[in-house]
């Protein structure tokens, strides 16, 4: 329970102070049948009694909103539902009824809000510090029902949903069915194929499903395997009963984790129901981030286009102990979605279990999802352990250990956003305060780069045939087990995100970041990070006097802040060789190169998380470097939406498709605006070729003046300030580029 506080109280008759807006209406308030006494409400907009929510002309609280330990109710109400303020209301009468004056002492004190329930919506009373008001004081905020206790937790706990992708996200499965299918498909390619290179190809991928069949075959008429000359028999894996689904099941079950492969059978008494289970590599890595030290960082989701039955099965072999989603939740967490239907975070959380702004989905196809849900999705490639059985490793970090990364990196931004702005803003905010003042809520979808994953009209390779189990006899032999899949495709990505100036001063006690007014960067550079790490480490200790180190300037509060950062870094380097050279005898330094290139100043540093989560466990130096990519990738990319109009987004297209290419360690993309080519990008992974060609398209829609991409930029914003620093008059203006 929050500490308890003495708020000043909200005269009597005077409106809402700080002009707000006319036609009040009064009426009278109930605590379920208990009478407080009459309040007088202010709609928020014009239209009087008539644009008021409650019905019947009267107030009536149902019950009081679950408590939050550090989470006042208006940062909660403006994540979930933003710019939901209804009205305002105070106390008619002064002094107050007693039982509403203790109304509002409880909802202020122990960060509860007075729900009003309206059809399928809750209109939340959240107690109001005033300035001027001498009674009980309360913004009414409308949200769907349900939606405010589910995030009332998360937000808490620092909590976001992660929503999982099963088939060629995570695993593949094959009955003997789909096996002969796909064997069958690639010898008859074989035999048009020319190019001895293909043929060559064709056959490995061959020779890899025959031997995964014959397994399989032997697991269906005897119930063991022969793997590598040894016997390996069954186990018999109890399968517990889930409200209202199966009865108890005894399943026979061989694991092969030397192949990272399962056998397991849907139905115990129909052995054609088999299936060969293929796990993707390192997830026990992303398994582990999400339940290290009893930590809950997210609540797990799956959203599949599989049967159900089926759908259940291979999350059990993925969370065997039930860690990720317990038995009580599993009926509700794991959804079927209908094939040919589009894949919805509505959907997946039609208990109202989460908001759709505070969840991240990791699937390999963007399109199968709903348009709105798109900018919440990590893409990966489609796992195709037959088709290019090294691609999965050729990275220099695994794809699932980078979905790990980048779930990491979107829970450390939108809880950074929340701490250091929206709660820091919503504590300052009275009861006078009006609408406009409330403060941006972070998005998921911010943190996130989306991919785009069609092929390129001009490839001449041919993509992998689909893997996994599909078509009609595969349904009919799993007793209904429909396993949809339409041609998949390797991805590659698209996201997109007035003059500002940061100075940067040297403070004992570390470096402060200061801007115009704002927040720090919501996705910060490498720079920024590395800065604020400095800060931490010198604790008490005076760095560099209280000397200006850097300004920046830029087009956004971002853009000069990361300029600031890293001029800063520059000059902090330069400051230390200098002091150091005569000292240490460091010589032929080049203190124009860029900060964290291996100078011996920032190479030992260890980035910080500013809520305090681990890293991943296990990080090698490629992984950090990795990291750092993604670091500065989020940043251009946030730079970039800012540039670009709302509904227009650059995309960044894999020219590779090659599966041989990652082996060479080479990977291209281009970034078009409205097929307009913006830039292009070569790296030894997907990470830095990306970056590189956000890089140049960055720059490029900076300096452009072709028209035919001016069209889809924001308008260019005119900030005129005149007068002194003390009493300034400032004009904005907004000019449309033609």
């Amino acid at each position: 329970m929050a500490t308890p506080r003495a708020p000043p109280l909200p005269a009597v008759g005077g409106g809402v102070a700080g002009g707000g807006p006319p036609g009040r209406v009064t009426m009278r308030m109930f605590h379920g049948d208990v009478f407080l006494g009459e309040a007088e409400v202010f709609p928020m907009k014009q239209g009087g009694e008539g644009s008021l929510p409650f019905p019947s002309n009267e107030i009536r609280i149902s019950h009081l909103s679950p408590s939050s330990e550090r989470c006042p109710p208006l940062a909660i109400l403006q994540t979930i539902a933003p710019f939901s303020v209804r009205c305002k209301l105070q106390a008619k009468l002064m002094p107050p009824h007693p039982s509403l004056h203790r109304l509002y002492l409880t909802c202020f004190n122990e960060y509860k809000s007075a729900v009003v329930v309206v059809g399928d919506e809750e209109l939340h009373l959240v107690a109001m510090p005033s300035k001027v008001e001498k009674v009980p004081c309360f913004w009414c905020c409308s949200v769907r029902s349900g939606i405010y206790a589910a995030s009332v937790g998360m937000l808490n706990l620092r909590c976001l949903a992660i929503v999982f992708d099963l088939d060629e996200t995570l695993i593949v499965a094959n009955t003997m069915k789909s096996f002969e299918d796909r064997i069958e498909t690639l010898s008859r390619r074989m035999d048009s194929e020319d190019d001895p290179v293909r043929v060559s190809g064709m056959s490995a991928e061959i020779k890899r499903y025959i031997e995964d069949r014959e397994l399989l075959k032997e697991f269906i008429d005897t119930d063991t395997v022969t793997d590598n000359g040894r016997i390996v028999g069954t186990q018999k894996e109890e399968v517990l009963p889930i409200s209202g689904g199966q009865e108890h099941v005894l399943r026979p079950v061989i694991r092969l984790p030397e192949r990272n492969a399962i056998l397991t059978r849907i139905n115990p008494e129909i052995r054609d129901t088999s299936v060969f289970v293929k796990l993707r590599p390192a997830w026990e890595d992303l398994r582990s981030y999400l339940t290290a030290k009893g930590r809950k960082r997210f609540e797990v989701y799956v959203c599949t286009m599989a049967e159900r039955d089926y759908a259940l099965e291979m999350w059990r072999l993925l969370d065997p102990e039930g860690n990720l989603i317990s038995l009580h939740n599993l009926a509700e967490r794991v959804v079927c979605v209908k094939s040919g239907s589009k894949k919805s975070l509505q959907n997946v959380f039609k208990d109202k279990g989460c908001h759709p702004k505070m969840a991240m989905v990791i699937d390999d196809r963007l399109q199968v999802w709903d348009e709105k849900d798109q900018p919440r999705v990590h893409v990966v490639p489609a796992y195709t352990p037959y088709y290019a059985p090294q691609a999965e490793m050729a990275n220099a970090v695994p794809v699932l250990c980078v979905a790990r990364n980048v779930a990491c990196n979107v829970r450390g931004g939108f809880f950074r956003e929340f701490d250091e702005n929206l709660l820091r803003k919503v504590f300052e905010l009275m009861y006078e305060n009006e609408l406009l003042d409330l403060p941006y809520a972070p998005d998921v979808g911010d943190y996130l780069v989306c991919e785009d994953t069609s092929f390129p009209p001009n490839n001449r390779d041919i993509a992998p045939i689909s893997e996994g189990m599909s078509g009609a006899e595969v349904e009919r032999r799993l007793n209904g087990l429909a396993y949809p899949r339409d041609q998949k495709q390797m991805p590659s990505f698209t996201r997109s995100s007035d003059d500002e100036r940061m100075t940067i001063r040297g403070t004992p006690g570390g470096t402060n970041i200061q801007s115009n007014g704002g927040s720090l960067v919501t996705t910060p550079s490498l720079f920024v990070t590395v800065l604020q790490e400095i800060g931490r480490l010198c604790e008490s200790r005076v760095l560099f006097s209280n000397e200006k180190i850097a300004i920046g300037i830029g087009k956004t509060r971002d853009e000069a802040q990361v300029q600031a950062a890293e001029k800063a870094l520059q000059n902090l380097e330069s400051n230390y060789l200098s002091f150091m050279a005569p000292v240490a005898g460091v010589l032929n330094k080049d203190v124009n190169k860029p900060p964290g290139s291996g100078n011996g100043f920032l190479e030992d540093i260890t980035l910080s998380d500013d809520i305090s989560m681990e890293e991943p466990s296990g990080s090698t130096l490629k992984e950090q470097d990795h990291s750092n990519a993604l670091d500065r990738l989020s940043s251009v990319i946030s730079l970039i939406r800012e540039l670009c109009l709302e509904d227009q987004h650059v995309v960044f297209r894999d020219q590779v498709r090659d599966p041989g290419s990652a082996l060479n360690g080479e990977y291209h993309f281009q970034a078009e605006l409205g097929g307009q080519i913006l830039g292009r990008g070569i790296g030894s992974n997907r990470e830095f070729a990306k970056l590189q060609a956000a890089e140049e398209a960055l720059k490029t829609l900076k300096t452009t003046t072709d028209p035919q991409i001016k069209k889809h930029l924001r308008p260019v914003r005119i900030i005129i300030s005149t007068g002194s620093r003390s009493s300034q008059t400032t004009k904005v203006f907004d000019v449309s580029v033609k």
